[in-house]
């Protein structure tokens, strides 16, 4: 485990994953997610899933909204939004803090430079790597700026805000984390002092981040496929997750469901199941998390494969929480 990160308090979050949820299910297991002991929920901004199987993809802000009404201690964070081409940021500032308040001050905004699979469909241009991170950059300074409250004008290489006001902001702005894939997109996160967000148990990416001058929540997503059967899980987490074998150099650049089914034809559920653990036995499931905590980050997200969400949050209740919270 990296120097000075033992001994900090881990908290674990359940994943809204609104590519495989609907609306309603979406808040609904978001209630059930505070019920059984869950520290916070996050969930995913996208306009269209990664793969048909899927089959959902609705306005992850209202359903936040929905959220924030029917829940009293659950944190919410997206992981994550993109603040640049799909929407303007903004409109970003003024839906996060308007969120900001009405859940009381339980929001995190994560951030991130955005994938062609949502952002496409404003019929904008899809930048290369660097101006994306460039365009977040300038996203975070608007979005700070505006949640003073006070008149502002912004002109940019990318952005402009125009004698814009946020009326409602809360009393503290929310926290910030930026998604990072590699060491480079860490130093972003690190130089706007924000949070950190990730996908891969990778602990440079924390250093980067924090040499840069990092601060706030360390996020990390894990992916479990739970079922009774060993050999369903290895199923639902070949039909709903194998867009995952591709990684970040390729799943940013692919535009629709269709696109991703392709690159994937060849993705055997073997492979699959050697990337996410699968089946009813929770000492895997825990292993699988506990590369995340040793890398030094201290908000898990426990994505939960599949359509049983019930057994998933029995399973949590049952099995993964009295181990996890022993890591």
């Amino acid at each position: 485990m990296p120097v000075g990160y033992a001994f900090l308090m881990t908290h674990f979050g359940y994943k809204l994953m609104s590519e495989e949820h609907g609306p309603t299910d979406l808040v609904r297991n978001a209630v059930r997610a505070e019920e059984v002991g869950f520290d916070f929920a996050a969930i995913s901004d996208h306009y269209h899933p990664w793969l048909e199987s899927q089959g959902h993809s609705p306005f992850a802000w209202t359903v936040l909204g929905a959220i924030a009404a029917r829940t009293q201690t659950l944190e919410l964070v997206t992981a994550v939004t993109c603040p640049t081409i799909r929407y303007h940021p903004a409109i970003i500032a003024q839906a996060s803090a308007t969120l900001a308040i009405l859940s009381g001050g339980r929001f995190t905004l994560g951030l991130g430079s955005g994938e062609l699979l949502n952002e496409h469909v404003v019929g904008a241009e899809w930048p290369p790597p660097r101006v994306r991170q460039e365009m977040l950059a300038e996203a975070i300074d608007i979005i700070q700026e505006l949640w003073v409250g006070e008149m502002s004008s912004y002109e940019g290489e990318y952005f402009e805000i125009d004698r814009a006001r946020l009326w409602d902001v809360p009393e503290r702005p929310p926290a910030i984390a930026v998604a990072a894939g590699s060491p480079r997109s860490a130093r972003v996160a690190g130089e706007h002092e924000t949070g950190l967000f990730a996908t891969e148990p990778k602990a440079r990416l924390i250093d980067a981040w924090r040499e840069a001058g990092g601060q706030g929540p360390r996020y990390a997503e894990v992916a479990l496929s739970w079922h009774d059967d060993e050999k369903r899980a290895i199923e639902l987490a070949h039909e709903r997750f194998r867009f995952g074998a591709l990684g970040w150099k390729v799943m940013p650049d692919l535009p629709n469901p269709a696109n991703f089914a392709a690159a994937t034809r060849f993705v055997r559920p073997v492979d699959v199941a050697k990337m996410i653990p699968c089946g009813p036995d929770p000492e895997r499931h825990v292993a699988a998390v506990k590369k995340y905590v040793d890398a030094g980050f201290d908000h898990v997200i426990l994505v939960g494969i599949g359509p049983d969400q019930d057994g998933f949050f029995d399973f949590w209740e049952r099995e993964l929480a009295p181990r996890l919270r022993k890591l």
